[in-house]
Order: C-alpha cells, then sequence, then structure tokens
C-alpha cells in the first residue's frame, strides 16, 4: 500500500468479524520497521457510493460478495507511511461475506492490489498494541 500523489483519498473498508478475529491484510512498512493491518476495501470512484465501493473493491480484491453491509462511522485518517504522508477520509462499514465458506478459511484470499493476503486476525492482537490495526480509530468501531 502505498500513496501515490498528494491528496485526501476517500476509501470504504470493511470490518468483518468472525466470532474474536477480524478479516484484515497484513503489511510491513521497511521505513518505519513496522508491521500493521488494515481492513479491506479501497478507494472511491468519482460518482460512486461508498458501499458500492466497498462492494467493488471486495470483489476486485478476493473474489468476494457483501452481505449486511452497514455503516459504522467515518474517520479521517491522517499519517505517514511507506515514506509519504497520507490524508484519507474512510468510510468503515461492518459486513458479512456472502460465501459462508470463507469463515473457515485462513488465510481467505491472495489480495490482488497490494500482493499480501486477506487472512483472520485476533482483535486481542491489535487491543493490547501488538501489531496496529489502520486506520485509528476502527478498532473503537470495531468493539
Amino acid at each position: 500500500m502505498v500513496v501515490d500523489e498528494l491528496r485526501i483519498r476517500p476509501i470504504a473498508i470493511a470490518l468483518i468479524r468472525r466470532g474474536d478475529d477480524v478479516l484484515a491484510a497484513e503489511f510491513y512498512d521497511p521505513t518505519r520497521d513496522v508491521t500493521f493491518c488494515r481492513p479491506l476495501g479501497g478507494g472511491i470512484e468519482f460518482g460512486e457510493s461508498a458501499e458500492d465501493a466497498l462492494r467493488r473493491e471486495f470483489d476486485e480484491e478476493i473474489g468476494a460478495e457483501l452481505t449486511d453491509v452497514r455503516l459504522l462511522g467515518v474517520l479521517e485518517s491522517r499519517f505517514h507511511g511507506f515514506d509519504r504522508p497520507g490524508h484519507e477520509i474512510v468510510f468503515v462499514f461492518a459486513a458479512e461475506l456472502a460465501d459462508a465458506s470463507l469463515y473457515d478459511r485462513d488465510p481467505v484470499a491472495p489480495v490482488a492490489d497490494d500482493d499480501t493476503v486477506a487472512a483472520w486476525h485476533p482483535i486481542s492482537r491489535f487491543a493490547d498494541g501488538s501489531v496496529p490495526l489502520y486506520p485509528d480509530g476502527a478498532l473503537d468501531l470495531l468493539q
């Protein structure tokens, strides 16, 4: 995940739970020597609703369809990662995976855009601070 240019980027992500786990991709930022996780989702295109963008991104990233999509909140995320500043407006949704078999897989699937995999991560891993869950505030919306 690399920020391409200096602009505010609107994105939509989903917090999908499996009991005490959440679906996320894990990244390593060598410029800060930090491993972190981020829920799946991505950019909102001009004229597209945040929910439509979320559904499109899940289809593109892991070939999954979503059900029971509901907005949890909107976060403003200003960060520095991969040696660049970033600024996002993040629509955070709760959702379910339409294919119930995905809840039994771990990892769930490779993520098309990011050279990583979507996997189930224990929420406790984020709550105890051992690995950050970005964007900041997502953990609060998860609980």
